[in-house]
């Protein structure tokens, strides 16, 4: 009982619960999407085209009589995924090149900064577009695009990071024990970095999320009859004072994911940050107070 009360978790604010619950109900409800859903999602029933909300279509029909709750489920699955696995790869890479970055030095680390900066001068949305559209519509390329034009953030961030770490004392005593550069790199570097990558990583994933919807809503995203969020926007906008709520579904399920991750991760980072500030400003552990004898 005693260790369940030090858990950090009971003391979260209650913007926090809200947004882990109601991301944890999104994510949840896209995973059962085959089981939960009312209709199948590429089931057409003209005679029902740009229902209203009711009892056996909640959020309505779209142009073609689709259910916007079947559609709404099945496509999160591709939106989320995407952003995920986007997030993961330009953490990874990002990471992995500001370190090494900060660590060699030299030819390297000019070379990296002078194609960080040339990237980060470039729109990413642009970039990407272009990727997209040069590769063919379509998952792989669509994450491809994403990953390319991504990195940078978090290179950027990780580098500055490092630079800071490696000036600091314990490197220094850790490389003179004679400590490999991997242990050196995953034992005292990487948990200093740890809280301000997953803040940006949060970012980054609205960001990718927002990014996807903008692709797909061009149609460089996944092609008929799949559907993800942004392609919903699409078809739904020609209808969207007709049907209101067939470009209002996808677009508040967009903006609600973005919000939750971001404060959920923003959250996770200050409290990583606390923990290693207060790890590194405590000093050493003062002597026993030497025994005093008695006889």
């Amino acid at each position: 009982m005693r260790r369940l009360r030090n858990l950090p978790f009971p003391h979260l604010p209650g913007h926090i619960w809200a947004a882990a619950s109601v991301l944890a109900l999104i994510v949840l409800s896209v995973l059962l999407a085959g089981w939960i859903a009312p209709y199948p999602p590429a089931e057409q029933n003209l005679a029902l085209r740009l229902a209203a909300p009711s009892g056996t279509h909640w959020l309505g029909t779209d142009h073609l009589g689709r259910d916007t709750l079947s559609r709404l489920l099945d496509g999160g699955g591709f939106s989320l995924t995407v952003a995920a696995l986007a997030t993961v790869l330009t953490a990874v890479i990002g990471t992995a090149v500001g370190v090494l970055s900060a660590r060699r030095r030299g030819w390297l680390d000019e070379f990296f900064t002078r194609t960080n900066d040339i990237l980060l001068a470039m729109p990413e949305m642009v970039v990407a577009l272009f990727l997209v559209a040069a590769l063919g519509a379509g998952y792989p390329s669509l994450l491809l695009a994403l990953t390319v034009t991504g990195w940078t953030p978090f290179a950027r961030l990780a580098r500055a990071l490092a630079y800071d770490v490696n000036a600091r004392g314990f490197i220094e005593a850790a490389r003179v024990l004679g400590c490999p550069p991997w242990f050196i790199i995953l034992r005292h570097i990487l948990p200093h970095l740890s809280g301000p990558l997953l803040g940006q990583a949060t970012l980054r994933f609205g960001q990718f999320l927002i990014s996807v919807g903008a692709l797909s809503y061009l149609g460089l995203g996944v092609q008929p009859p799949q559907s993800d969020w942004g392609s919903m926007l699409a078809a739904a906008q020609p209808y969207a004072v007709r049907s209101p709520m067939t470009i209002l579904a996808p677009g508040l399920v967009i903006f609600t994911v973005a919000l939750c991750v971001s404060l959920i991760g923003q959250h996770l980072a200050r409290m990583s940050s606390s923990r290693l500030l207060l790890a590194s400003s405590a000093g050493p552990a003062p002597a026993p107070a030497p025994a005093v004898s008695n006889v």
